[in-house]
């Protein structure tokens, strides 16, 4: 069983930036891909940001050049690092672990981004 808890959410202005941090619980997070996803009001859960255990990661459009998603195996947490934040980011972000044919979610942590 894995546990993850997302901390590092809250207000920001437009320009700004946040880090997104996921702590697991366990043994095998080296093992587990780890994602970040968010969910506005009214709209489907999206996949933000993922990185594997080897490191590789992948993007949606949207964030490409100003989120960066980075893992510390050590650590057992996983980040996301988020520059020039725009309203349209504004959601809920979740912390998602992948491994064997199970997934983890976190509690999620909501990101507002306004003046």
């Amino acid at each position: 069983q894995v546990q993850l808890v997302e901390s590092g959410g809250g207000l920001v202005q437009p320009g700004g930036s946040l880090r997104l941090s996921c702590a697991a619980s366990g043994s095998i997070f080296r093992l587990i891909v780890m994602g970040w996803y968010r969910q506005a009001p009214g709209k489907r859960r999206e996949l933000v940001a993922a990185i594997t255990s080897g490191g590789s990661t992948n993007y949606v459009d949207s964030v490409k050049g100003r989120f960066t998603i980075s893992r510390d195996n050590a650590k057992n947490t996983v980040y996301l690092q988020m520059n020039s934040l725009k309203a349209e980011d504004t959601a809920v972000y979740y912390c998602n672990g992948k491994f064997a044919g199970n997934e983890y979610w976190g509690q999620g942590t909501q990101v507002t981004v306004s003046s």
